[in-house]
């Protein structure tokens, strides 16, 4: 199982609406993808900004280039993302999970 793990910031006064955008459109997105396992987002604030972290499960990188592309560590955005986010991260981080518990 591969872990992929993208950070961005936006505003505190978009941070409801982005919420609502992650959870309408991004993770339908991600779940309609064979090979995810699972999505989670998480947030924080941050200054005046709200930091969301999207960590999704994946069973393989072959599953991750179904949703991402060719490029694996290379982040996806959605035309929406212009609206909320402050910076666009070019790249995102994979890790290869070794434990669990349920």
């Amino acid at each position: 199982m591969v872990a992929r793990v993208w950070k961005g910031r936006v505003p505190r006064a978009k941070a409801a609406a982005y919420r609502a955008f992650l959870n309408a459109r991004a993770i339908p997105d991600y779940r309609s993808v064979p090979g995810n396992l699972a999505v989670y987002v998480m947030e924080r604030e941050a200054g005046d900004a709200v930091e969301f972290v999207t960590l999704t499960f994946w069973e393989s990188l072959e599953a991750i280039r179904a949703f991402a592309g060719r490029e694996v560590d290379r982040a996806k955005y959605y035309p929406e993302d212009q609206d909320f986010l402050l910076e666009f991260p070019e790249r995102v981080l994979h890790y290869e999970v070794v434990g669990r518990a349920p």
